[in-house]
């Protein structure tokens, strides 16, 4: 299995380094260079909850409904986006509807 892949703010990225995933720190609104690039490295991306806030609903929709690479919202360790309820999370990312 390859290595995972972190997209988000530099704090997290280096705690995620130290814990051996390849990580990308992309410039404010290149979230779909960064999430194409870590889609061919890998079959596990981690998305903090900041970057896929920025992404329009419908695009991050389209990539969270990816079964390889899977692509999962992490919490934002700097605290300035709260994340998604769980249950809509879930949903969201199983392709369910209500």
């Amino acid at each position: 299995m390859s290595t995972p892949v972190y997209i988000g703010d530099e704090v997290s990225a280096a705690g995620f380094r130290l814990a051996g995933l390849r990580v990308r720190i992309p410039e404010q609104g290149d979230y779909r260079g960064a999430l194409q690039w870590a889609m061919q490295q890998t079959s596990l991306v981690l998305l903090s909850s900041a970057v896929a806030r920025d992404m329009p609903p419908l695009e991050l929709d389209r990539f969270l409904a990816n079964l390889d690479p899977a692509i999962v919202i992490v919490p934002d360790v700097l605290g300035g986006n709260d994340m998604l309820e769980l249950s809509t999370r879930i949903r969201t990312q199983l392709g369910v509807q209500e």
